[in-house]
């Protein structure tokens, strides 16, 4: 597919996700027949590695229930640091990132999904969150000056980005000298069929764009990043099995935590 129509599909789905449609967690299947509800959403958090205090302590709403892991285990978040949210969706992982770096830092999400984005405002508005923003933008061009943060963050995102090479570039350029990726994300452990591959709702529901490790690792050593470390978590394909039930994808696609430095000098 074009590198718009890909974008377009995922606008249009994320979109509806925010405007109330059901999801399940990454899932390809998705009916809009109401809110995923709250007990559900956070249920789902919890087998993707969230604690029952991070779920309570995020204002209603926030959580959707997507993603394949937690970034806020690796990301080891310090007061007064920048933090960046590749693709922040309703402000979720956002708003556990801005009480961990406390009132002296800042949070900063960036979707490209308007009817997210207006979701995250408003639970920022409702908690009275000051150290949080939210900027339309795409994550291969960040709306976001060289060298501002501390730390970038992202939950399952990447993979729906067609150039992944120039996210990870925009990551580097973001960053400043010995800044940290901290993402979770999906990877490609064996190749998917034609029809696997085509499928709009898999390529929407964070299965056909997951890239195999070694690109990963390609893409981010050639953008410049030291230290580069991609964690597989096989117990994570119960979970992804879940998504699409009975298609196997489980047997190609897994959760990974994929860790990364950018050099101090």
């Amino acid at each position: 597919m074009e590198t718009t129509d890909v974008k377009e599909l995922v606008r249009a789905r994320y979109g509806a996700i925010a405007a109330g449609a059901v999801s399940d967690c990454c899932a390809p299947v998705a009916s809009c027949c109401g809110a995923t509800p709250a007990p559900v959403a956070d249920s789902k958090s919890l087998r993707m590695g969230y604690s029952a205090e991070e779920l309570a302590a995020v204002p209603d709403g926030a959580n959707l229930g997507l993603g394949c892991g937690n970034p806020q285990a690796i990301a080891a978040l310090k007061p007064g640091e920048v933090v960046v949210d590749l693709g922040s969706g309703a402000g979720f992982d956002c708003f556990l990132a801005a009480k961990q770096v406390g009132s002296a830092g800042r949070a900063i999400g960036v979707d490209m999904t308007h009817e997210m984005l207006n979701k995250a405002r408003a639970n920022a508005v409702a908690i009275g969150a000051e150290n949080v923003e939210f900027r339309p933008g795409e994550i291969e061009h960040l709306p976001i000056a060289d060298n501002t943060a501390d730390v970038i963050i992202s939950n399952c995102v990447i993979n729906l980005a067609p150039d992944k090479a120039q996210v990870f570039r925009e990551a580097f350029r973001v960053l400043r000298a010995g800044g940290r990726l901290a993402i979770s994300d999906v990877v490609n452990t064996a190749p998917l069929s034609a029809d696997l591959a085509s499928d709009h709702g898999l390529i929407c529901g964070c299965v056909s764009g997951a890239a195999p490790v070694e690109l990963i690792e390609g893409w981010l050593a050639d953008a410049g990043f030291a230290d580069i470390r991609v964690t597989v978590k096989p117990e994570s394909r119960e979970m992804i099995a879940s998504w699409a039930p009975g298609l196997g994808i489980e047997d190609h696609v897994v959760s990974a935590m994929i860790e990364a430095i950018k050099p101090a000098a």
